[in-house]
């Protein structure tokens, strides 16, 4: 049957098929660094850099634009003084000009208690925040002597241990998981803001929430408080520390406010409920911290919405919805319980169902030994079209009704097998 059809790609369990092709398209983005003008981005894409490294020597930056950041909101602050009872002056102004308004007054001293504050935030979160450089050999890079180079991208991380555990996107490291078939051309090193780098190895990655975590072989390190998300409110302060543009601008603080709160935003097929704020997030940024008044990081740098003539529109994970998936990652290195069925599949349309007399569902192109569908008697040819009796049309048909279930439950699957209906039960697996 697999000869009759050509069908539109998607699939549940090739992620090395996936890898693969993904790794080419990595390869093209690198030879070309002008992709600001993309709708939505993984705020990591443009960092991504070709050929070879840009040198250790390049990451001494991050403490001192570090530095550089507070000095100059430290400066602003000097500039001013504000007495007990709240008013300012200015060392080179007169604070009995008449033509100065209430509005101007209240607006100056906002920007000082929270210059001050911001200030504060980078001494105290600024070295939790680490660079990551993901570097990918080329399988070929010394095909009969030539050196085909090599491919590097750049982002952001967080420690969350004093015994090196680092909290990034998975997006920054996805080439180094060992279930794609590119990690064992792929290195991992970390950046710390005092100068010193090191290997990292990875620990566990959820595509899903694009969450994952590494390690680095290093101890009594700098820890950042998390905070809770679930109190924000909009239009408090929000500070964005990392690395936008790659190592190169590293250790930069940006500050803006929460601007909204539970958006919804689809990338890569899934959808994410992210905070959004004015801070400016760009590529390098992604997991990174996005930091409240207090110190504390109430999320995960990861997407921004760059297109021509708008600004302000970056994402970031809430810090609630990250901590349960990384504390499972570090235990198990994956998310325990999500559904699994174990199918590769593609989608049959309306139009290639009428054109091959077929039903409308999912074609299962193959099936991964020892899962769910395995164990229910799934065979490549069936043709999916109902699940726990919901008619299924789409792999993000299938992928809805798995959330309503966890490992180990049980659902009916109806298939048609050489134009046969037939009933099957099937025992959801537990992804990995």
């Amino acid at each position: 049957m697999n000869e009759y059809f050509d069908l539109g790609e998607n699939n549940e369990t090739s992620k090395t098929e996936r890898a693969d092709a993904s790794l080419q398209e990595f390869q093209a983005k690198t030879k070309n660094k002008s992709s600001l003008k993309t709708y939505i981005a993984l705020v990591l894409a443009s960092s991504l850099i070709s050929s070879t490294a840009v040198g250790g020597a390049l990451y001494s930056k991050f403490s001192k634009e570090l530095k550089k950041q507070e000095a100059l909101i430290q400066k602003a602050d000097n500039d001013f003084t504000i007495d007990n009872s709240g008013n300012y002056s200015g060392k080179n102004s007169d604070n009995n000009s008449a033509n100065s308004s209430k509005d101007e007054d209240r607006v100056i001293k906002t920007a000082l208690f929270e210059g001050s504050a911001v200030t504060e935030i980078a001494k105290k979160v600024g070295p939790s925040v680490v660079g990551i450089r993901m570097t990918v050999a080329n399988p070929q890079s010394q095909f009969f002597g030539i050196d085909l180079g090599q491919s590097e991208a750049e982002g952001s991380g967080v420690i969350i241990s004093s015994d090196g555990y680092i909290m990034t996107n998975y997006h920054v490291v996805e080439y180094a998981d060992p279930k794609n078939s590119t990690s064992r051309n792929t290195t991992l090193e970390v950046f710390l803001p005092d100068d010193r780098q090191t290997k990292a190895i990875f620990i566990g990655g959820d595509s899903k929430t694009d969450l994952a975590v590494i390690k680095i072989d290093l101890d009594n390190l700098p820890v950042a408080e998390l905070g809770d998300s679930s109190q924000l409110q909009v239009g408090e302060l929000a500070v964005a520390i990392g690395n936008p543009l790659g190592l190169e601008f590293a250790g930069s603080v940006t500050a803006g406010v929460i601007s909204a709160l539970d958006r919804k935003v689809t990338t890569d097929d899934k959808i994410l409920n992210l905070i959004q704020t004015d801070a400016a997030i760009n590529p390098g940024n992604s997991g990174g911290a996005l930091v409240n008044s207090s110190g504390q990081v109430i999320g995960i740098n990861t997407i921004k919405i760059s297109v021509t003539g708008v600004e302000g529109l970056g994402f970031a994970i809430p810090i609630n919805d990250a901590k349960p998936i990384i504390d499972q990652l570090i235990m198990f290195g994956y998310v325990k319980g999500r559904p699994f069925i174990g199918i590769t599949g593609r989608e049959i349309t309306e139009i290639i169902s009428k054109q091959y007399g077929v039903p409308v569902g999912i074609f299962v192109m193959d099936v991964t030994s020892g899962s769910g569908a395995d164990k229910a008697g799934i065979r490549p040819g069936d043709i999916i079209v109902s699940l726990a009796d919901r008619n299924v049309k789409t792999m993000k048909d299938l992928d809805e009704i798995k959330k309503n279930y966890k490992a180990g439950d049980m659902v009916n699957v109806v298939v048609v097998r050489e134009g046969t209906r037939l009933t099957l039960d099937l025992v959801f697996s537990e992804e990995r």
